[in-house]
């Protein structure tokens, strides 16, 4: 774990600093959370600094833990500066699908650094889709890539039926850059999964084709 103290855990502790400013003073948080009208209004840092304010702290500890467990992945394997390009990336694609889909929505608003996490997520699978992984809720190993699958394909189910008070767009819209970025930053990733890949991509395409013919709720 020592390659990630220097990116890693500042990242984490300039999250929780923001965030907790963010709980103790409304304007504070009023400012930079992601909101339609006001990225429309020019306030387009709107969409990186809403990834560093979250609703509550089970909502930055769940966020922070995740990134911790996963990150390292992307240290290892690339090194410090290209673990940010993919964070700061994919919280920038996160904020675009989800202002593109809700862009004549003036009302919606949006916290939290799951675009960045779920960028995080989709490149260490792309890495190591073999991987297991556990859940509290679930006491077995479940595949990397059958997670990477299942979960997109929720995710484009939750923005179509708005599920919970979740930005679901914002997940399917960080997976997608943390893909994107992944490739690009190694393209043999993406040969050695084509496959998977293709499989990852078809709910994203499916919520594509339902937003261009008007059918997400």
């Amino acid at each position: 774990m020592e390659q990630t103290i220097p990116v890693l855990l500042v990242l984490i502790i300039v999250t929780c600093l923001f965030s907790w400013k963010g709980f103790n003073d409304p304007s504070f948080f009023n400012k930079y959370m992601f909101q339609v009208a006001r990225v429309k209004a020019g306030e387009q840092y709107r969409m990186f600094t809403s990834a560093l304010l979250h609703g509550d702290l089970m909502h930055l500890a769940f966020n922070m833990y995740t990134l911790y467990m996963f990150a390292p992945i992307l240290v290892y394997y690339f090194g410090s500066i290209q673990f940010l390009i993919i964070y700061i990336f994919s919280v920038a694609s996160g904020s675009l699908l989800a202002y593109a889909i809700n862009k004549d929505n003036n009302y919606y608003s949006a916290i939290g650094a799951s675009g960045g996490v779920m960028g995080i997520i989709y490149s260490a699978i792309l890495i190591n889709p073999d991987m297991g992984l556990y859940f509290f809720f679930i006491p077995i190993r479940i595949p990397a890539f059958v997670f990477a699958i299942g979960y997109l394909a929720y995710s484009v189910f939750g923005v179509k039926k708005a599920i919970g008070n979740i930005g679901h767009e914002a997940h399917i819209g960080g997976a997608l850059g943390g893909i994107i970025i992944t490739g690009v930053l190694n393209f043999g990733l993406i040969l050695n999964n084509l496959l998977l890949l293709a499989l990852l991509l078809l709910p994203i395409v499916i919520l594509f084709v339902m937003h261009k013919n008007g059918k997400l709720r």
